[in-house]
């Protein structure tokens, strides 16, 4: 059984169908952990520690090295996405009671769940649309977007937004694992070697665990349009900006930052990684948890194809069309007819 291809084929699936899994145990076998025990109870509800050690994992992988462009590339999308972040959540903060919004078709839309859908980017999506449609030093700058991983980040935001106020040991607890992975990995080769594939072998982990604290009857309530509406704005309101910045900052056509303007699926942990340092957000981590898994399933397939579509029109697609009269990026060819040449080419 090809069961690994299936996954990979779903957007996001090596996190998604895991936590899908973990939520059909906790909506049909609810009481599952209690009655089992041991080490079946840890692994369905170990959500933290399973976490800290991805956590340590993604800091592990991550180098000082790196080209200029690569660099450039990778700055100019992480902070303009941790900017663009922030504005949204500090505006929707004035909008949106701390609680969240209890009624109406936006019922269940919490701060939590807009600065989480918001603030990171999918880094093997950016860099699988890069390879297709940009420069190599543009695919390589997904580098750095492993700093966006955990809920550091949305903290920060939560924080400069004044929606909450965090004590400084919380935020050196959030991030204390990912600095000693940093640490170690930078200080010994063989050590980032060993324990960089732990990074997404615990991805499944962690999801399943997660996925044992939704329950899918809350999914049959107006959250999935909600969580739609969700993800369309996190592309439209990170996109304008991501894209101003890969233009002018980047040195790019627009085509990276568009590219950039998605939600991570790790970003589906972040509402409860949070809620695990800072009790408050415990009742929100519930519904923002569901709302941005959505994010992650509908960015991962819009993107893609906005991304084609802005290539073609706007980006090197575009001048090859009017240099030539043919479209002549690899990703784009088609095989010519039966016995022609391809262009360019020879019988």
């Amino acid at each position: 059984m090809r069961l690994k291809d299936t996954i990979d084929r779903v957007p996001g699936g090596l996190m998604l169908v895991p936590l899908l899994l973990g939520a059909l145990c906790h909506t049909f076998a609810p009481n599952a952990p209690a009655y089992f025990k041991g080490f079946t109870q840890g692994i369905m509800t170990g959500v933290v520690p399973i976490l800290a050690v991805w956590f340590f994992c993604m800091g592990a992988s991550i180098t000082l090295g790196g080209t200029g462009t690569v660099l450039r590339k990778s700055g100019t999308i992480v902070l303009t996405k941790f900017l663009a972040a922030w504005a949204i959540t500090f505006v929707a903060s004035l909008f949106i009671p701390p609680e969240g919004i209890q009624t109406g078709f936006f019922a269940g839309l919490t701060i939590l769940a807009v600065v989480c859908a918001m603030d990171m980017t999918n880094g093997g999506l950016y860099a699988s649309l890069m390879q297709t449609y940009g420069t190599k030093e543009e695919a390589g700058a997904f580098v750095l977007t492993s700093i966006e991983s955990g809920p550091l980040m949305s903290m920060i935001i939560l924080g400069a937004s004044g929606v909450a106020h965090f004590e400084p040991q919380v935020f050196v607890g959030a991030v204390l694992p990912f600095i000693a992975g940093f640490i170690l990995g930078n200080l010994d080769p063989k050590l980032r070697a060993f324990f960089t594939p732990g990074g997404l072998l615990m991805i499944p982990f962690f999801a399943f665990s997660l996925g044992n604290t939704i329950d899918l009857k809350n999914l049959l309530s107006p959250v999935v349009a909600l969580g739609v509406v969700l993800a369309l704005s996190v592309i439209v309101l990170t996109a304008v900006p991501l894209i101003i910045a890969d233009r002018i900052v980047g040195g790019g056509n627009g085509t990276a930052g568009l590219a950039a303007s998605s939600t991570a699926g790790a970003a589906a942990a972040n509402p409860m990684a949070i809620a695990a340092v800072a009790p408050q957000f415990t009742a929100a981590a519930k519904t923002a948890t569901p709302l941005v898994a959505i994010c992650v399933i509908v960015t991962s397939i819009v993107v893609p194809i906005l991304t084609g579509i802005w290539y073609k029109k706007f980006g090197n697609g575009a001048a090859e069309r009017f240099d030539t009269g043919v479209d002549l990026h690899p990703a784009n060819q088609s095989a010519p007819p039966l016995g022609q040449p391809a262009a360019g080419g020879h019988f």
